[in-house]
């Protein structure tokens, strides 16, 4: 599946322009046009990485940043700036920034950039106290699972699962992985119980049950959450 891309700048062709070589590049990217739309999005979808602009109208990309890592995200953010000041670079990395990128600059180095970030992310994601995809919304600290706002209940069980899948999001987790994992190795269950928490989570989670898009059954292999 093709690393998802929040693209946020506010000139309409280095939008068009960068959007376009990342796409050719293998990338699916989205993008927002200022600072208000792309923190709604940064934080109501998942991604694997976002590129933003600093300077846009609404909120600037500091500002996006900032909030991105106040509520516990810890997707990678590539910064694209006009400014050639090294406090400017210091505050944006201080706030959360993974790496920053100065206009004018060769396509040929932001996609390096972006290769470099998505490259580095580590292998099994730290969950951070929260974490969202779709309209869910997960807060590890409290416990707590919201959808659209509204209390999602999860048996404890249930919870400990979802949180083993977005830690190990983009990886296939077998059967016996979760068996070994989630319930430990003196619990004692079954396969099945595996493919009857997997189902009633799917349910609680999931747009439609039938046709899941984040919990997602690799036949012969096990499980793969890719929220």
């Amino acid at each position: 599946m093709a690393s998802r891309l929040l693209l946020c700048e506010d000139e309409a062709g280095l939008r068009l322009a960068i959007g376009d070589r990342l796409r050719e590049e293998g990338y699916a990217v989205e993008t927002a046009a200022d600072g208000d739309e792309g923190l709604r999005r940064a934080l109501g979808e998942p991604w694997d990485l976002l590129v933003l602009d600093v300077m846009m109208p609404g909120r600037s990309g500091f500002d996006i940043v900032s909030e991105v890592r106040r509520q516990g995200f810890t997707t990678p953010i590539l910064l694209l700036t006009a400014r050639g000041e090294v406090v400017d670079r210091v505050v944006g990395l201080r706030l959360g920034a993974d790496d920053y990128l100065t206009k004018p600059f060769a396509m040929a180095e932001l996609v390096a950039r972006v290769e470099a970030r998505l490259r580095n992310r580590p292998a099994t994601a730290p969950a951070g106290d929260a974490f969202a995809f779709g309209d869910v919304r997960v807060d590890f600290r409290a416990a707590e699972v919201t959808r659209l706002g509204v209390p999602v209940e999860l048996s404890a069980k249930e919870f400990h699962l979802l949180r083993h899948f977005i830690e190990h999001r983009g990886l296939v987790r077998s059967r016996d992985d979760l068996l070994n994992e989630v319930w430990g190795y003196d619990a004692m269950p079954t396969t099945r119980t595996v493919d009857v928490h997997v189902a009633g989570l799917r349910k609680k989670i999931e747009p439609n049950p039938k046709a899941p898009q984040f919990l997602l059954t690799l036949h012969g292999l096990g499980y793969k959450f890719v929220g």
